[in-house]
């Protein structure tokens, strides 16, 4: 079950109905980063390369040509420095769109079931930074046990899976349930939702693809979740 839900996660996310996501997510982190390299490099320009200049007030106008060269090694340090807030930026704007991508699986995947309810713009950005939280989180749980051998990449899949396993599984619950209700359904179901989070917690230690991790991991659980729901019809459906 967990494997055929990420099976189709990952078949999901380069479908075509998919690529317009994928795009909007590129698209924005881009122009986000664009916008953070052109603001660091004014407060650079503005307050930060005078004070250094008046270290040194004597040099010489043939040696000019240094101040232009620091300048540029300088704004090629600050692109350097903005590659490394690539995947958190990534995440961050990919928060966003997991509601699009629920909506292509159900489309795509469950056309004869009752589709989900998008969240609010609101809950949308919460839930984003929600995500951005649980991996600086687990991350730095996790930092705390690296120079413990073998414990530190036990710790990284124990926490990742858990948290993002539990973010990401009442996200798809409660496009269909209550928040208390998706919960409720979480916790009955917390083995499965671990190993499912397990998953996700190895595409996110995958370099490069971990940028698509949110979008990934919200098409997984809305698989799971629907797997899980075909099981259990049993569980009380708020109405």
């Amino acid at each position: 079950m967990i494997l055929d839900a990420a099976r189709l996660a990952f078949f999901n996310l380069f479908a075509r109905e998919t690529r317009s996501v994928l795009v909007k997510v590129l698209g924005v982190t881009i122009l986000v980063l664009i916008g953070l390299w052109f603001v660091l490099r004014g407060l650079f320009m503005t307050f930060l390369f005078p004070w250094i200049a008046g270290f040194f007030p004597e040099i010489p106008d043939w040696a000019g040509w240094l101040s232009f060269v620091f300048v540029v090694l300088a704004s090629i340090g600050l692109a350097l420095g903005l590659a490394l807030l690539l995947s958190p930026v990534t995440a961050l704007i990919a928060g966003l769109f997991l509601d699009d991508v629920a909506e292509v699986v159900e489309k795509r995947d469950y056309p004869e079931d009752i589709p989900g309810t998008a969240m609010p713009i609101g809950p949308a950005i919460t839930s984003s930074l929600k995500f951005l939280g649980v991996v600086i989180a687990g991350n730095i749980v996790a930092l705390f046990l690296l120079f413990i051998p073998g414990v530190n990449l036990i710790a990284f899949f124990l926490v990742n899976g858990y948290l993002l396993g539990r973010e990401f599984f009442e996200f798809a619950a409660m496009r269909f349930r209550s928040p208390q209700e998706a919960r409720l359904f979480r916790a009955k179901h917390a083995s499965t939702v671990f190993l499912g989070g397990l998953v996700i917690a190895a595409f996110l230690a995958i370099p490069f693809l971990n940028l698509l991790t949110p979008l990934f991991a919200a098409g997984m659980m809305v698989h799971l979740y629907k797997l899980i729901s075909q099981r259990d019809l049993g569980f009380h459906r708020s109405t």
